[in-house]
């Protein structure tokens, strides 16, 4: 078995842990925007299992790369990376969405250790990265800045005009991962408000584009990678196109999931689905 074999064992056993822990909190309210994370996970993955430079102890380590959730509605998604990486206690989720918890359903930073913005109100996140990453750069903090966004997000005009300020500024510290399942709350993303060709815009605008099958373990790895490497002062984008509901065939299969409500025998049903397909070597 090669290193890269190896590697992308070690990841795919990340996300299907990942996967299995956005299950159980959904499982704690009975709903959640648990579509998103089980089609996000293969990306927290490599981002949390590989990419990103933290301290799980320590979570305001000054040299750590900030993980930005735009997208603050798939914060299961994320709370899952971070009991993954070793920031929040595996024990909390059980309290995901309740009172008094560090878990809300849309992320606070607050509220939660590792989150590094309040998300939500969509369109947001990369104006506050592009802030970042030129923080970081006047400091001489060698630090990326990934920012996490959703294509129904690139509806809202800040995204451009945070997109145009980033390539003005040559931010080569900033790396923006999207994900295009094309479903938002009013419908497919492509049909709300048409945005292909989506590669050549962000190319227009001047930034470094990898497109990729999100769910691909090895490409995701391989465009995490060479985005980091990128020789040239611009910012980096990957688009990743990916499958909500991944790994449960009935959630990816439903019309509309963009926020998941089963029935309580579902929930069983979604982890021992996971469970019979468990990556060799994995533990739960």
């Amino acid at each position: 078995m090669t290193t890269d074999d190896a590697r992308l064992r070690e990841l795919s056993a990340v996300a299907w842990r990942i996967r299995r822990y956005a299950v159980r909190m959904g499982e704690v309210q009975g709903q959640g925007y648990v579509g998103q994370a089980l089609g996000w996970a293969d990306v927290l993955a490599v981002a949390y299992g590989h990419a990103l430079r933290l301290r799980p102890e320590d979570p305001q380590w000054e040299g750590r790369d900030r993980f930005l959730l735009s997208h603050g509605h798939y914060a299961i998604a994320h709370y899952a990376a971070l009991i993954e990486a070793g920031i929040v206690p595996e024990s909390e989720l059980e309290t995901y969405g309740s009172d008094d918890s560090r878990l809300p359903m849309s992320g606070m930073a607050t509220y939660t250790p590792g989150m590094e913005i309040s998300g939500g109100s969509l369109g947001q996140g990369l104006a506050i990265g592009v802030g970042m990453a030129l923080a970081l750069r006047h400091k001489a903090n060698p630090a990326f800045v990934y920012v996490s966004m959703s294509d129904g997000e690139l509806d809202e005009g800040a995204v451009w005009e945070a997109a145009l300020s980033a390539s003005h500024w040559k931010l080569a510290n900033l790396i923006v991962m999207v994900d295009i399942n094309n479903q938002q709350a009013d419908g497919p993303s492509s049909q709300v408000l048409g945005f292909e060709p989506l590669a050549d815009k962000w190319r227009a605008f001047g930034w470094h584009v990898q497109r990729i099958d999100g769910n691909d373990l090895a490409q995701v790895l391989q465009a995490f990678d060479s985005a980091r490497a990128w020789p040239q002062a611009q910012p980096r984008v990957i688009l990743c196109d990916t499958l909500m509901g991944k790994g449960v065939p009935f959630l990816e299969q439903r019309e509309k999931n963009h926020f998941i409500r089963v029935d309580p025998p579902e929930w069983q049903q979604a982890l021992d689905i996971l469970d019979r397909n468990r990556p060799e070597g994995a533990l739960a």
